[in-house]
């Protein structure tokens, strides 16, 4: 074993699918396997390469725009959310809808629908362009601001203050949020924050895996596209802890430049990368020399959400054995 070699892969615990992503890919699957090609998904279920591919595969044909959708064809909200508008623009056109918007984004757009009926203008924590933010502001026509950070909040300009509510995009930094939710509390004292915090579980769960692992590694290698938030969130996070960091769509883009000199290597994975893609970087980064594997401890996740209604297979139609199914390891390897 070369000393310039990796010797020791820490991997992160939780990490990879939430029960979000599992949900909405599970429901193009058995869209699929119900309903049999085209099934068309508005954007990109999940924000991962690997995962888009494997349903683009199976049938699967993902659009930004509704227009051209033949009439009567099924199309999947992805896991992001759809404005009030695309909703609307669905019914129209006489697509049957089966929406895989992950529940707590639902549950922020339920807040936002009932406290705009009582009066509510809202400020949104989060990035402009995302889908989930888009969605979520397209709940209503007007009276919803977009903070992207910390010097924004001195330029929201509300019609009025005595009904202000807060809201977050839920794949946020945890950190950052926090700090510009401070900012808004301090500008605006009687501004209501959500009961929950808006930030989902999976998110903060994974942002506290990679803090401990900082402390256990010399170098971070995090598993997501470059459009998954969460996973960007995650590499910031570890870069500024003072960890090295890479952010990699699969073992292919690994360099061996990056593992030079260090013993331990951290590995985590964002929300909607599947767990077959870790274990490929497992494999590389073992080819690079003698590795052993350990998972450190951490939550184990137990959430899981239910399907919409008319997706129940019957026994002509059954989901074939798919990669985006190996779950996560628990044990080392």
């Amino acid at each position: 074993m070369s000393a310039d070699t990796p010797q020791e892969v820490v991997l992160a615990q939780p990490r990879g699918f939430c029960a979000g992503v599992d949900r909405a890919i599970e429901i193009v699957e058995r869209a699929l396997a119900k309903f049999g090609a085209p099934i068309y998904v508005r954007h990109e279920i999940v924000h991962n390469t690997y995962v888009v591919n494997d349903l683009k595969a199976k049938g699967a044909v993902f659009v930004e725009e509704l227009e051209g959708i033949p009439e009567g064809s099924i199309v999947i909200f992805s896991a992001h959310g759809v404005s009030r508008a695309l909703q609307e623009e669905a019914v129209a056109r006489g697509l049957k809808v089966y929406d895989a918007t992950c529940p707590l984004v639902s549950k922020v757009h339920v807040e936002v629908a009932k406290l705009a009926r009582e009066g509510y203008e809202f400020i949104m924590i989060g990035h402009a362009g995302h889908p989930e933010v888009e969605g979520t502001m397209g709940q209503l026509s007007d009276g919803i601001y977009l903070v992207q950070e910390l010097a924004d909040v001195a330029h929201v300009q509300p019609r009025q203050t005595e009904k202000l509510a807060l809201v977050t995009q839920t794949t946020l930094s945890v950190d950052d949020a926090r700090e510009i939710t401070s900012a808004i509390r301090a500008r605006f004292p009687s501004v209501r924050e959500p009961k929950q915090q808006d930030i989902c579980y999976a998110t903060q769960n994974r942002q506290d895996a990679v803090k401990l692992l900082t402390r256990q590694v010399q170098m971070i290698i995090v598993v997501g596209s470059a459009t998954s938030s969460n996973s960007n969130r995650l590499l910031e996070l570890a870069r500024r802890m003072g960890t090295p960091a890479h952010m990699v769509d699969g073992a292919h883009e690994l360099q061996p430049a990056w593992f030079e000199g260090v013993a331990r290597v951290g590995l985590t994975a964002g929300a909607s990368a599947p767990e077959i893609l870790v274990q490929q970087v497992i494999d590389r980064i073992k080819a690079l020399g003698g590795v052993s594997v350990r998972t450190m401890d951490g939550l184990k996740e137990d959430v899981r959400f239910p399907l919409p209604t008319g997706l129940k297979l019957d026994g002509a139609a059954q989901l074939e054995p798919s990669p985006l199914h190996v779950r996560t390891q628990d044990a080392a390897q």
